[in-house]
């Protein structure tokens, strides 16, 4: 029994790690999903909407009628009353006895200026943090696009440089075989031998970046460090959607995130003057108590429900009001003037992510061609080096001028990436 039963935990442990280590598998909209689910950032945004509803259910709780009860005791510790009821008479003596009362509140606000301009406040606030939820979700999904493409652009990269590395190393061995045969010299297939050593720093280089940018994308998905990621677009086809995409919208800066929220915080500032004036209005309250006597004296004259209204009337502050009033107005004044600068801002970003992102198109679109020339120069001197025709110096500098012209082809595209991702989250959505 007991061997079955050690059995089955380790049958169980092995699922568990099979489970534990199944890879995700993502496109980059199943991506953007998957870290506005689990990302800690989305969480906590989610969090601060629920803190929010749950403000805006105190608010107006506040006016609603509330409850409670007290419970007293007292004991006058043998003191008595005296009662003369002429000069002529011996005073009585009454004790005091121990009392005690069980008293039920009920409380009712019928009037008051503050609770009113105090729930839409709440509700405003909550409206805010419905927006910066939205705002989180743009930020996340523009991280995890651009660390999405980074992979991509790592992984490109490093094929490149890996099928420039098997190549030299091919050409290496048949320089070895010619430098043995006295037909090349050992000049030539030293240099040569540098440059396969700096190629596989490089793809070491290379290969560190790949991997940097799969744990930046796992940390923006919020997966586990160890979960292995399967990439299913190509670098091909995210640079077809992104040279697609229809930039050349009109920028509406009303429905930017940003200008959004500001508005809505100018809305606050601007019922924060209400609600200081507000301090000023009388406050108007009904009441019910029913007292209950546990313990009760030999006289009582309190009656068991009672009824009544309450109002506070406020006369003079010092000045104190007024003050408030006038600090709540250089608030909303404030306010404007931001949300004017941040107008401002934006359109002037705009037309600046706008010119980056065409001139990146032109430059991606140089470097394209570049590579094409790049690539047959060097296959047509690679052949004239292998008929000992060219110096391995000369071999070397148009393998050096084919990888930069791959690098700068490489670079372009994420360029090209980054900035039509930022024109995205400028309009509000990434595609």
């Amino acid at each position: 029994m007991k061997t079955i039963f050690l059995f089955f935990l380790l049958f169980a442990g092995a699922s568990f790690m099979l489970v534990a280590q199944q890879p995700l598998t993502l496109d980059l909209p199943s991506a953007r999903r998957h870290a506005v689910e689990f990302n800690k950032s989305a969480l906590n945004a989610n969090l601060s909407t629920q803190k929010a509803q749950l403000a805006l259910r105190e608010a107006i709780a506040n006016g609603l009628p509330q409850v409670n009860s007290t419970l007293d005791y007292s004991n006058a510790l043998g003191a008595k009353i005296s009662i003369r009821f002429n000069e002529n008479m011996p005073a009585s003596e009454i004790d005091i006895k121990p009392q005690s009362n069980f008293n039920l509140n009920v409380t009712q606000l019928v009037f008051s200026g503050n609770y009113i301009v105090g729930v839409q406040v709440a509700r405003l606030y909550k409206d805010l943090a419905e927006m910066n939820v939205l705002k989180t979700e743009l930020e996340i999904e523009t991280q995890v696009t651009e660390a999405y493409h980074l992979v991509l652009v790592s992984e490109e990269l490093l094929k490149i440089l890996n099928q420039n590395l098997v190549n030299l190393r091919s050409l290496y061995i048949k320089t070895s075989a010619l430098e043995s045969a006295g037909i090349i010299e050992k000049n030539d297939l030293d240099q040569l031998s540098v440059q396969v050593n700096t190629l596989e720093n490089a793809v070491n280089a290379s290969s560190r970046q790949y991997e940097l940018a799969k744990n930046m994308l796992r940390l923006h998905l919020g997966v586990e460090p160890d979960t292995e990621l399967i990439l299913t677009e190509t670098l091909e086809g995210v640079m077809a959607a992104s040279l697609a995409q229809s930039v050349l919208q009109e920028f509406d800066i009303q429905n930017q995130i940003d200008f959004r929220m500001l508005s809505q915080q100018e809305l606050v500032n601007l019922k924060m003057i209400n609600m200081q004036k507000a301090h000023a209005l009388p406050t108007l309250s009904g009441y019910y108590r029913y007292t209950y006597k546990l313990l009760k004296p030999d006289f009582d004259m309190t009656p068991a429900n009672m009824v009544g209204l309450q109002m506070n009337i406020p006369i003079f502050s010092s000045g104190v009001r007024s003050a408030q009033v006038k600090q709540a107005r250089i608030d909303f004044e404030t306010t404007q003037n931001n949300k004017d600068l941040l107008s401002d801002q934006l359109k002037i970003q705009e037309k600046q992510l706008r010119f980056n992102y065409n001139s990146n198109v032109e430059t991606y679109t140089n470097q394209k061609n570049n590579v094409e020339v790049s690539r047959r120069v060097y296959n047509s001197l690679k052949l004239k080096y292998e008929q000992g025709i060219l110096s391995g110096l000369d071999l070397i500098n148009a393998d050096n001028n084919y990888l930069k012209a791959e690098t700068d082809y490489i670079s372009s595209m994420m360029q090209v990436l980054q900035s039509g991702v930022q024109l995205q989250k400028l309009y509000g959505k990434i595609n």
